[in-house]
């Protein structure tokens, strides 16, 4: 590190204040807050490479922009030296920093251009920045093309899953869509359904268990909280001591069980039990749902995670918690859903579920492995204890 420079950071870039965005008509240029894209608007605040850096807020969500956007007045951006440093990389660096440190507010946390422009930034020469940039970078690509084909294939199944069960196009004896061919309907309690479906509530096809895990029979176990949970992924799954619980820690559960928080259904607090469990357990604020008889549970975990289904949970929420929006398996129980015989349900989600499904959960467990690696590298080549050539041979087989 002999040929390592220390500057300020005000030595890098200038940081510039992000403006309020509401005299703004929408349009196609990101506007973000400090928790990522708020909306888009009319037209952009700045163009070029820059470094979002909350004001206000969570202090250490940090954003890379290489496309033009605008920043609400909560949000600093910044005009980037590169004659001095790598954009990317001066990114990556301030993402070892404990920003949150540098907080100056008292009831919001806060940071100020004075406080932020006196961080003192170490670099190596720019050919090194670069080379570090690229490393890292290359993992975050990863993890953003496996995002991408996860929110395709996820379209295709909610496109496929609308086809058949709201519209009732799926395929007749000819192979033809049955409702515009000519397919029988019967009126029903839903209005008119396929001749021979039947309508079911959700608690005919499912059952809330809330057994208990035995505690004082295991050394450790991965604790899963509403928060641990999102949108069907698990952010969550260290082992952790079962002294060390919180007192709604006490539910067990099993593979293929569904998970849906109580708390504000619009949240997505939502995850289907894809693998072994026997070593996890439940916050009392998670419903653990299981499917009764033959239906398979993953289709009415893609039933209970559609948009109108949880807009209507919410709803429900809402008129009857007033500030607390949540729910209970009773207002799920109260679910309606026109279905044909079990047999062709399991069909579909054998052939356009599962599949998908396998696909989503082994790229988010490649992602968190790609994560979990970049959070290894990044302190010690940002700090010179990892030169670039080592580990570009250690990438070489990822």
């Amino acid at each position: 590190m002999t040929n390592w420079k220390e500057y300020k950071l005000s030595d890098l870039m200038q940081i510039k204040y992000g403006k309020d965005h509401k005299h703004l008509a929408d349009g196609s240029f990101p506007l973000y807050g400090s928790g990522g894209i708020m909306r888009y608007v009319e037209k952009p605040l700045y163009e070029s490479e820059s470094i979002l850096i909350p004001r206000k807020g969570t202090l250490s969500n940090l954003f890379y922009l290489d496309k033009p956007f605008w920043s609400v007045d909560t949000m600093f951006y910044s005009k980037i030296n590169s004659e001095l440093v790598f954009p990317k990389y001066l990114f990556y660096t301030l993402k070892t920093y404990d920003l949150a440190s540098l907080n100056v507010g008292s009831a919001v946390p806060s940071l100020t251009t004075e406080v932020l422009n006196e961080v003192l930034v170490s670099l190596p020469p720019l050919p090194v920045q670069t080379a570090i940039a690229e490393i890292l970078s290359s993992l975050d690509d990863k993890i953003e093309l496996n995002n991408k084909i996860n929110a395709e294939l996820e379209a295709l199944a909610q496109a496929l899953f609308k086809r058949w069960f709201v519209d009732f196009e799926f395929p007749n004896e000819n192979g033809e869509p049955y409702k515009s061919s000519g397919g029988e309907m019967v009126e029903s309690e839903l209005g008119e359904i396929p001749k021979g479906w039947e309508v079911y509530a959700m608690n005919e096809l499912l059952e809330t268990v809330s057994k208990t895990y035995p505690l004082h029979n295991v050394k450790e176990v991965v604790f899963l909280n509403t928060g641990d949970i999102q949108d069907g992924k698990f952010l969550h799954k260290n082992l952790s001591n079962p002294e060390n619980l919180p007192g709604q820690a006490k539910k067990s559960i099993s593979k293929n069980d569904i998970l849906y928080s109580e708390i504000r259904p619009a949240n997505k607090r939502f995850a289907y039990v894809y693998f072994n469990s026997s070593q996890y357990v439940v916050s009392t604020k998670l419903m653990v749902m299981r499917s009764k008889g033959e239906l398979n549970s993953l289709f009415q975990y893609f039933y209970l995670t559609q948009k109108e289904v949880i807009e209507y949970l919410q709803q429900l929420a809402e008129s009857r918690s007033g500030t607390f929006p949540q729910i209970t398996f009773s207002e799920i129980s109260t679910i309606k859903i026109a279905l044909p015989h079990f047999e062709l349900v399991n069909e579909f989600a054998e052939i356009a579920l599962k599949p998908y499904y396998n696909y989503q959960f082994n790229k988010e467990e490649e992602n968190e492995s790609l994560m979990k690696l970049r959070d290894t590298l990044l302190p010690k080549l940002i700090s010179g204890e990892l030169e670039v050539s080592e580990t570009l041979k250690k990438m070489s087989n990822v």
